[in-house]
């Protein structure tokens, strides 16, 4: 009986702490086209607020730091030491950020803005005791208004969650200003596919190749985020897809599926779904796969018949080998369309070995599940846990031309 009381009591302890130490923080970001600045403003409060926060100002997109708490800048790190229940710290955060071939993967006009928010408010690790309750709260021209991958507590107020982290900050695409939007809830997800109005955006369209295509995604990947944003737009912006967290950025002239059969699309939403990175020699297994299911899933879809999906492989096999390895830092066009054609491989050899009761699926899944970083170990790991026996396809020797 006593055993069962002290058992019940640290449980209820458990979970009264994180409440008890919780302290609000919230973000207000001043969006200003004529200056093309954000002003930024991190406000704490609550009885136990950070007795320290680290902030990366690597960038160098982060300008003119003030706060009435000491803060020390030193490099391309500044650190904020808050003092009593209630402290503020503000910066100017530069949107404007050109690729080096041209195109802007962050931008603001007189009329609209995209960025991303994880770009807005710095990097920062935390010193305290318990977790943030975070929000983000966008002060903006008169007519402008605001999409983001969060629930919206009302107009340009959005709450942030984050269950990894106490010390909470936004993540992924948004865009502010001028905009149109389409929004659906997609086998439970809400959807919302947001652009600049006056441009050429098929937001209807693109809700469209969702409906048919994100439900056989989200079979592979159950824990696909709850909210889904879709930015878009047109030139200068760059001239392709960039994934982020709950979300995506599509350049407005790509196709929903190419001339080769693929979908940077749906590329881009297994990027989404799954939550990965590759250590120095593994980026080929988070390019491949989303390459690999760009394709497989139109496949299942209907979207592509049988021929035309062996066909697609089989342009994949041929541009793969001007890729003498897999095992490099950036997986380049050549080493995804090798990665791809590895990704079917295996595939076939886990349902061979299976008896048919497992795939690449399960592999996929379980990397969704975890999130993080991969590597080649660990990816063979979960391969030959699904297929019951050691895997031939991920041997060294397959990966790379080297000694043939």
């Amino acid at each position: 009986m006593m055993l069962t009381r002290l058992f019940t009591l640290s449980i209820l302890l458990l979970s009264i702490t994180p409440a008890t130490w919780a302290y609000d923080l919230l973000y207000t970001a001043k969006i200003d086209p004529e200056t093309k600045l954000a002003r930024v403003e991190l406000a704490l409060s609550g009885k136990s607020i950070p007795s320290k926060l680290t902030i990366n100002l690597s960038s160098g997109r982060y300008k003119d730091l003030k706060s009435t708490d000491p803060l020390e800048v030193k490099g391309d790190k500044a650190v904020w030491r808050p003092k009593g229940r209630q402290a503020k710290l503000s910066y100017s955060f530069v949107i404007d950020n050109q690729r080096s071939n041209g195109g802007y993967d962050s931008r603001i006009t007189e009329d609209w803005a995209i960025l991303r928010s994880d770009k807005l408010i710095a990097p920062i690790s935390a010193t305290s005791r318990g977790r943030s309750n975070a929000r983000l709260k966008l002060d903006m021209p008169k007519g402008w208004s605001s999409a983001l991958p969060y629930p919206k507590i009302e107009n340009n107020l959005y709450r942030l969650s984050d269950p990894k982290r106490r010390f909470v900050r936004p993540k992924g695409w948004m865009i502010v200003g001028k905009i149109g939007s389409r929004q659906d809830i997609i086998a439970g997800t809400e959807t919302r596919i947001s652009g600049p109005k006056d441009q050429n955006i098929h937001r209807q369209d693109i809700l469209a190749f969702l409906n048919w295509n994100l439900p056989e995604l989200k079979k592979i990947f159950p824990l696909f985020p709850d909210h889904l944003l879709i930015v878009t737009a047109d030139d200068p912006m760059w001239r392709g897809g960039l994934s982020g967290t709950r979300s995506l950025f599509m350049h407005a002239d790509r196709p929903l599926i190419s001339g080769n059969r693929t979908s940077s699309m749906i590329h881009e939403l297994v990027h989404v779904g799954t939550g990965i990175h590759g250590d120095d020699r593994s980026d080929w297994i988070v390019e491949g796969l989303a390459e690999f299911y760009s394709l497989e899933i139109l496949r299942r879809t209907g979207g592509i018949s049988e021929d035309r999906y062996r066909e697609a492989m089989d342009k994949l096999a041929r541009w793969g080998k001007k890729a003498p390895s897999l095992l490099v830092r950036r997986s380049s066009g050549p080493v995804t369309a090798r990665a791809a054609v590895v990704m079917l491989e295996l595939d076939n050899e886990i349902r061979k070995a299976s008896g048919g009761k497992a795939s690449i699926d399960n592999v996929a899944r379980e990397l969704a599940s975890t999130r993080g970083e991969v590597t080649l170990e660990r990816f063979r790991e979960l391969s030959e846990q699904a297929a019951g026996q050691p895997i031939k396809t991920l041997a060294v020797e397959n990966l790379t031309d080297e000694g043939r």
